[in-house]
């Protein structure tokens, strides 16, 4: 009897949990990401052999629009590498304070951007901004911890810059962004280049090409291309892999 009764508790806490929107850890959720120490920047949660890194807070806005930022990292190269069309539909994934958003803004001029952040501080910052200048073309949305919120193949172009590595739900981040992507879509990835030790930011802000891929492709990318011509950062070009 008191089997029976512990067990009955058991089914009534999961069904609760379940009412209140809360989810239990299954058997794959286990598989997919492992917990453990490693760097102090870290969260201490690792997806296929990567810690995850802290998010930035809002409070860092103004180092993501600092004006040396140009010069480290060459966005104007950045943007000419992503080839937008008057008529391109962009997210801007982690969009931050929109310092790419309001670039992309004026080549799309009759597409749209979506600038997809998080915090909800920095998504008030854009609209700030965005009234500030009369800017009609970009929507800010509020993404999640596992989706961008983004309707099914709704974007050409998907925008991550130095945001990627900090996702507390890599595996699915990429599942949302290959349901929001077009069939012919492309991901422009923006990270700082692992494999360059002298490039000056901290290690587990850092990603590889290999690791990027080896991540990616896990939920249907392939890499179409590594543009080497920004300064610290690879642009790695994904598009959706083709089935059979």
């Amino acid at each position: 009897m008191k089997n029976h009764y512990n067990l009955f508790l058991l089914l009534l806490l999961a069904l609760t949990m379940a009412a209140c929107g809360q989810t239990i850890i299954d058997n794959n959720d286990e598989e997919t990401y492992t917990f453990k120490d490693g760097d102090p920047n870290g969260i201490g949660k690792w997806y296929m052999g990567r810690e995850i890194a802290h998010v930035m807070g809002y409070q860092g806005i103004n180092w993501l629009e600092r004006s040396d930022r140009e010069k480290e990292e060459n966005t104007s190269q950045l943007l000419k590498n992503m080839n937008i069309q008057p008529d391109d539909t962009i997210a801007d994934v982690g969009a931050g304070s929109g310092y790419h958003a309001f670039k992309m803004a004026k080549l799309a001029t009759e597409g749209f951007i979506y600038a997809v952040d998080i915090q909800p501080e920095m998504l008030q910052a854009i609209s700030v901004k965005q009234s500030e200048q009369q800017v009609n073309n970009i929507q800010t949305i509020q993404g999640s911890e596992k989706s961008i919120n983004l309707d099914e193949n709704s974007v050409s172009k998907i925008l991550l810059v130095d945001v990627y590595h900090k996702f507390n739900f890599p595996k699915e981040m990429i599942e949302s962004m290959h349901k929001s992507l077009t069939s012919d879509g492309k991901i422009y990835l923006i990270e700082y280049k692992a494999e360059d030790a002298n490039i000056p930011i901290k290690e587990i802000h850092k990603m590889s090409e290999k690791q990027t891929v080896k991540e990616f492709e896990a939920s249907g990318f392939r890499l179409e291309q590594n543009i080497e011509n920004l300064p610290w950062q690879h642009c790695l070009i994904f598009v959706k892999e083709k089935s059979n």
